[in-house]
């Protein structure tokens, strides 16, 4: 009876399933209360108006061209962004995977210090600098290398400087996580195969990355698609994006059905792109998804 006893004493009362379930409570009501509940009713005013269901909102955004030319801009911006990093973070994330520790903890304080620095600070700094009478027009007339200041602010090409600075992290981390989960015998063992470093690269570490690469490529474009703030500072009268448009229809107009409309684009866009990008390209990979 005694053992018995002891035994049942130290019997858990609740399956480890259970526990493991109640442990993710209060997460998933954290979730319902501050994510959940939100975009529901986002969505929810986006299809109500005057007492009623309605799909106006969103046959306005269909119908009216500068609507279409907004989102249009708000896609290719996004697009531009994330591949302007993508070609720029793959040879740093390479470096970074493949640098010594001192080398390395360089690299990466370099692509995270930035981070402790406000949006809307770097975005000014970057109005300091490419501005017609900033420092780098400055030094480029002085240099006599430009007879006029280049436009390089309160256009296009000022926006995308501002967000591939911003995104540039992004992109590199997840593919340096993919990079140094590769092991080097793989790339000797093609190099004793006859391989050549382009044909190593592209048959061998090149398809390895690719979970990375669109991990990366998808965090960029769907953070892109909801800027505000550089499009705003550094950016001209026809670079409007879709985040400032919303703004527009909330402070300005007041049509709070049509930016939530815009707002809900933006979300289905998003977790589009995440499933097309799971479902093709392995993208679960990168947090040791392998199936």
């Amino acid at each position: 009876m005694t053992a018995i006893a002891a035994s049942t004493a130290r019997a858990p009362l609740l399956g480890e399933g259970t526990r493991v379930g109640l442990l993710v409570v209060p997460a998933v009501l954290f979730l319902a209360v501050a994510f959940v509940h939100p975009v529901a009713t986002l969505i929810g005013i986006s299809v109500h108006d005057k007492g009623g269901w309605t799909i106006e909102h969103y046959v306005r955004l269909w119908e009216v061209p500068a609507y279409l030319k907004v989102l249009q801009r708000t896609l290719l911006m996004g697009a531009g962004t994330a591949l302007i990093c993508l070609v720029l973070g793959y040879p740093l994330a390479y470096r970074l995977a493949h640098a010594g520790p001192r080398a390395r903890a360089l690299i990466l304080a370099g692509i995270l210090i930035p981070f402790w620095t406000n949006l809307l600070v770097r975005a000014y700094g970057w109005l300091v600098l490419l501005n017609p009478k900033g420092m780098l027009n400055g030094a480029l007339v002085g240099a006599g290398l430009v007879e006029d200041p280049l436009p390089l602010v309160q256009n296009t090409l000022g926006v995308f400087i501002g967000m591939t600075q911003i995104m540039l992290p992004y992109m590199v981390l997840p593919i340096a996580a993919v990079m140094t989960r590769i092991d080097p015998a793989l790339m000797r063992a093609a190099y004793g195969l006859g391989a050549g470093p382009v044909t190593a690269f592209r048959r061998v570490y090149l398809p390895m990355t690719l979970p990375g690469v669109m991990a990366g490529t998808l965090l960029v474009f769907t953070i892109s698609l909801g800027f505000f703030v550089i499009p705003a500072l550094l950016g001209g009268t026809r670079d409007i994006m879709l985040a400032q448009l919303v703004e527009l229809n909330i402070n300005q107009t007041l049509n709070w059905g049509f930016a939530a409309a815009l707002a809900t684009l933006l979300l289905a866009t998003t977790l589009t792109l995440y499933a097309a990008a799971q479902r093709w390209f392995r993208v679960g990979a990168l947090w040791g998804d392998l199936a």
